[in-house]
């Protein structure tokens, strides 16, 4: 009995480390990827953050994210604008850490929610989690350039648009993730 728990086990964490390492996979693709969009050209990747909240937990996503995020520290160039920018430390205290950190955040929201009440429900529950990744970005922007420099307009307003269809874009396809969440067993 206790080989089979030993066994069980391993097969658990080596199922939860894939699920790991192709989440932050699939945060690098969506960081790649510039869509075109009015103001700006527009990432996936906040949609991304949101998608795996609400399809692993707070608990996988938190995983994930600080994989990804640690995959950017080391050098790895996963980040958005990495290497053409910079990689490594150097990059991630830079401009964009606030909004990387608000990652962390968006994530445990967007995985601790539950989604049972309706659209209008799930719709504030996806602004509301991921609102931390601009809080902190836009925190982060006028520490390090100054709070004398229009920081919003900089730091939000080119991308609140982008966001917005992402955001209704994740509200209709939320039952479905939480379909394959099902099908995943992550427990």
């Amino acid at each position: 009995m206790e080989a089979i728990d030993k066994t069980s086990r391993i097969e658990k964490i080596i199922k939860l480390t894939l699920i790991t390492i192709i989440g932050s996979i699939l945060i690098t693709i969506s960081a790649k990827i510039k869509i075109p969009f009015y103001p700006v050209p527009m990432t996936m990747q906040t949609f991304v953050i949101l998608l795996i909240g609400i399809t692993l937990g707070y608990k996988i996503g938190l995983a994930t994210v600080t994989l990804y995020l640690l995959e950017g520290i080391i050098g790895l160039p996963v980040f958005a604008s990495s290497p053409d920018k910079g990689i490594g430390i150097a990059y991630f205290i830079g401009p964009t850490m606030g909004y990387l950190i608000g990652f962390l955040v968006a994530v445990y929201f967007a995985g601790l929610f539950k989604y049972d009440k309706g659209l209008i429900n799930t719709f504030f529950k996806l602004i509301f989690s991921v609102s931390f990744i601009y809080i902190l970005g836009l925190i982060w922007l006028g520490t390090l350039i100054g709070w004398d420099k229009p920081i919003f307009k900089l730091g939000a307003e080119p991308f609140l648009l982008a966001e917005l269809f992402k955001m209704l874009l994740l509200l209709f396809l939320t039952p479905t993730l939480l379909k394959a969440k099902k099908l995943i067993k992550i427990t």
